[in-house]
């Protein structure tokens, strides 16, 4: 049974100190609870916007970020770390305070026209989701994509939010190009459960609804079944594969959960709360994956894990690839019309 206190709609239940702050202060559980929990949005003004990515675990080389921060509130999430750099807790301030770079879409412009600018694709967003309900208000995700579309640059999109159905007429235009691909995470098939994991998300429902549609404009969808938590959702992988496929998805992913620095406080806060009576299973379950820890920082082991648990899911993720996913392909990204649409004048000869 939840706690009567649970604070409903965010997914970290406090916040954290910030490992970089000298002096930090703690709130009376009584005065946390009765804080203004509305969102507070804040401008900041990043000097580029492009960021090239160094791990051989992650499968793109540039990512862009409008926002910091995200009002999802999924408390598994491995971004929640990031807001320390900005200053504020990876807890409820990750969720209540969210960054947001208005200048991107002119910053964005201005990299694409520098002669020496090399086209790769980019991925929204790669760390927070660009389609969080920031968005909503600030339309920076369709602007950066109306200026990739400008210069016919190749896009990734990863988002949990099925209001990506909005830039359909933009997004349908790079899929005709062959310069967009659109990846939706799933992470459970259980509404009750994604209440709570994710607060702030799209429905179930109205996820698969968005893989249908995204699909039928000729745009490829992959799915990612992450993270994968021990004891929670990793009996629904096959579940979760088969409605992907039959929604029309090219390919399915998954990640396993890994709670590094403040998230593993802050999950095991959460799920003492809301699972009490699985908590320590879940837990357990999840250090068995990663060498008895529920964080994990090698490179090549932290996103899969190990061990006998571990190994079951990624059997069970092999048979739903052969299962359901066997003939099925997603094209190459076209790298070839960016330079003639960077210098337009070109293209009249």
């Amino acid at each position: 049974m939840v706690e009567p206190s649970f604070r409903k709609g965010r997914g970290a239940q406090f916040n954290p100190a910030n490992r970089f702050h000298q002096h930090n202060y703690e709130l009376d559980p009584a005065i946390l609870a009765a804080e203004n929990p509305d969102t507070e949005y804040i401008t900041v003004q990043p000097k580029t916007i492009i960021t090239k990515v160094n791990s051989p675990d992650i499968p793109f080389e540039y990512s862009i970020n409008p926002y910091q921060g995200c009002e999802h509130g999924c408390v598994y999430c491995y971004a929640r770390e990031s807001h320390n750099y900005w200053g504020y807790s990876a807890g409820l301030e990750f969720e209540q305070k969210i960054l947001v770079k208005k200048d991107a879409p002119a910053l964005l412009e201005k990299q694409l026209k520098r002669k020496k600018y090399v086209p790769k694709p980019i991925m929204l967003s790669g760390n927070t989701d660009p389609y969080q309900p920031a968005e909503q208000k600030f339309g920076i995700t369709r602007a950066l994509l109306q200026i990739l579309w400008k210069y016919r640059h190749p896009v990734s999109i990863i988002t949990k939010n099925s209001y990506i159905l909005k830039d359909l007429d933009v997004l349908s235009k790079l899929a005709e190009h062959q310069l967009v691909k659109v990846c939706l995470s799933i992470t459970t098939l259980q509404e009750d459960l994604r209440r709570f994991l994710e607060p702030r998300t799209s429905s179930i429902k109205q996820r698969f609804q968005a893989i249908e549609q995204l699909t039928a404009h000729g745009i490829p969808v992959n799915v990612m079944a992450a993270p994968i938590i021990p004891g929670l959702n990793e009996h629904e992988l096959m579940g979760i594969a088969r409605q992907a496929s039959e929604a029309g998805a090219y390919s399915l992913g998954y990640t396993m959960v890994r709670l590094n620095g403040d998230i593993g406080p802050i999950f095991e806060d959460w799920i003492r709360r809301t699972y009490p009576d699985r908590a320590d299973k879940v837990l357990n379950k999840i250090k068995a994956c990663h060498n008895g820890q529920l964080s994990d920082t090698r490179s090549r082991v932290r996103m899969s894990g190990e061990g006998q648990i571990a190994q079951i899911v990624k059997q069970q993720f092999d048979l739903a690839k052969r299962l359901y996913f066997k003939d099925k392909s997603a094209p190459a990204f076209n790298m070839e019309l960016f330079e003639r649409f960077r210098t337009p004048q070109l293209s009249l000869f």
